[in-house]
């Protein structure tokens, strides 16, 4: 048993002071009077600042719609965010600390003289259950800051921290410890449960939270992890109400009909299998945060090989546990497989096996978005096949940062804004800037299922000149490239600089974000989008382009 109290409290205290650092580096958006970072500007690799009255070239519209494109993009974001923690939610029930609990306490609703109160009463501990939750999430943002929220994601301190956290939640649930809350504290939420009447629901719902931290905690962090790090400010509240409204649904459901307790399976080892697949699945999603960090600083040692290897290692490992080839400490003597659960272990098995192929290049597009990048590839078999007699040979020196950074299917990209507008005006092509991100998921996934569609390709790596703009890369600029901004901020990292430039010139901070320009005069050829994972849709994006270039 490890008792966190303080452990929780010096990682809560450690989370502010580095969201407190970060929301101060990143302050000021709503005052930014724009720099723009031209290359009529450039002397050598100096910025020149101008001043926002020289914005005529982009319009206000542009800026508006890009601003009602991040909220439909957030609002999309919350509803993914909301149906994840409603999923941890309905798997929250089926831990051995929940299931037992939830025919006692419908027992608790519907006996004796307040049995025709059942459900309304009920249905007010849903509601307190609920509103534990939610505070706890609201207590997320107000600590980090919206600021803050928005750069969990790049942090490489926080990615770190992260993944060292859902580790210790995944040995957690395989059965290395317990995560228990301080026993004082559950001790004084039950005393408060026999007031009865409204206060004794509350304490009622408090003491399930608190009691079944050891099960829900790992869950909770989690999902707070993952809220936190989309940047949305409700974030963390919408994901605490969907995981608070499915626990506190079965309790009122079940208080109206409690003859339905009866079809309920039975508690049993069963339960304790439940903890230990999603130990399992902390430890791969855990994986990913680790990723971040190595991709954001090139670490370049944790490359998509070894992050395959490691997952088919896991979800192998998954398998032959189902199958009961395996046990854990806490798991019950198993005499036969469960159809279920061969059912399962079944398509664990096969989504290994389909990992497989992916050590030597296979895009694996159903899990793309989660992977490494696949230039980091070092056996690619995939992307040499894919582009046989598709690229064209282009004698150039070497691009600025392409020792930093590798474009996807070997495209010929450029990594500087104004490098790449300067070869865009002397062949005279329209520029296409991908503003992107090590850590972003949905660039991946734009990356490995819609550019390498034949058109797709073509028309960017033979129609347009492609600038990557990496906004979360953490690598120091040279003192010649470092911007001071109007507010006396200094960006000294490439991330920063280009974070700074889509955030002036193209009212936006969401990744993938896709510009289409005219390099002479610098005018969007087309309005700007954020990902679009149907392939017609991104090419009439890109025609759009080419058709006012051309004309």
């Amino acid at each position: 048993m490890i008792n966190l109290k303080k452990i929780i409290l010096g990682c809560l205290l450690l989370c502010a002071l580095s969201a407190k650092a970060m929301a101060q580096d990143s302050s000021a958006s709503d005052e930014l009077t724009f720099t723009e970072i031209m290359p009529e500007a450039v002397d050598g690799d100096t910025i020149k600042t101008v001043d926002s009255a020289a914005r005529t070239k982009f319009s206000t519209a542009a800026v508006a719609q890009n601003e009602v494109a991040n909220q439909i993009r957030e609002r999309k974001s919350l509803w993914g965010i909301f149906i994840t923690g409603f999923a941890g939610g309905l798997a929250a029930l089926l831990m051995p600390c929940i299931f037992p609990m939830l025919p006692l306490t419908v027992s608790f609703f519907t006996k004796g003289s307040q049995k025709g109160k059942a459900f309304g009463r009920s249905a007010l501990y849903g509601f307190f259950i609920i509103a534990i939750y939610v505070v706890l999430g609201l207590l997320v943002t107000v600590i980090f800051g919206a600021d803050a929220l928005n750069s969990l994601s790049t942090n490489g301190v926080f990615n770190f921290f992260f993944f060292l956290l859902l580790v210790v939640f995944a040995a957690s649930f395989l059965g290395a410890f317990e995560i228990t809350l301080p026993s004082s504290w559950v001790n004084k939420m039950d005393s408060g449960s026999d007031k009865g009447g409204i206060a004794g629901l509350f304490f009622m719902a408090g003491t399930l939270a608190l009691v079944s931290f050891s099960c829900t905690g790992p869950i909770i962090g989690t999902l707070l992890v993952q809220a936190a790090t989309t940047g949305a400010l409700l974030g963390p509240s919408v994901g605490m109400f969907g995981f608070s409204l499915a626990l506190a649904i079965p309790f009122a459901l079940f208080s109206l009909f409690p003859s339905a307790m009866n079809s309920l399976p039975k508690s049993g080892g069963w339960l304790n299998s439940v903890k230990v697949i999603l130990g399992f699945l902390e430890l791969a999603f855990a994986l990913k945060f680790l990723s971040n960090v190595d991709l954001a600083y090139h670490w370049e040692w944790f490359d998509r090989e070894i992050f395959l290897s490691l997952w088919v290692v896991i979800f192998g490992t998954m398998g032959m546990y189902l199958l009961g080839k395996l046990s854990l400490s806490h798991d019950s003597p198993m005499k036969s497989i469960p159809v279920p659960r061969l059912f399962l272990a079944t398509m664990v098995l096969a989504f290994t096996i389909y990992l497989i192929p992916g050590l030597w290049g296979a895009p694996l597009r159903c899990v793309s978005a989660f992977l490494p990048p696949q230039e980091t590839q070092d056996f690619d078999l995939y992307t040499t096949g894919l582009l046989a007699g598709k690229q064209e040979t282009i004698n150039e020196p070497p691009h600025k940062y392409t020792d930093k950074f590798h474009p996807p299917l070997k495209l010929n990209a450029y990594f500087d804004y104004n490098e790449g507008l300067r070869e865009a005006k002397k062949r005279n092509m329209p520029v296409l800037i991908d503003f992107t991100g090590h850590a972003c998921v949905n660039c991946r996934k734009m990356e490995a299922n819609v550019w390498p569609e034949k058109r797709v390709y073509e028309m960017i790596s033979r129609e347009y000149i492609l600038i990557q703009l990496y906004v979360d890369d953490k690598s120091d600029l040279a003192p010649a490239d470092v911007v001071i901004t109007p507010e006396g901020r200094t960006l000294g990292t490439i991330g920063k600089k280009w974070s700074d430039l889509q955030a002036r010139k193209f009212g936006s901070n969401s990744q993938p974000f896709y510009v289409l320009l005219d390099p002479k005069t610098e005018t969007l050829l087309a309005d700007p989008q954020g990902a679009d994972y149907e392939v017609e849709g991104y090419i009439k994006f890109l025609e759009r382009g080419l058709h006012a270039f051309n004309k």
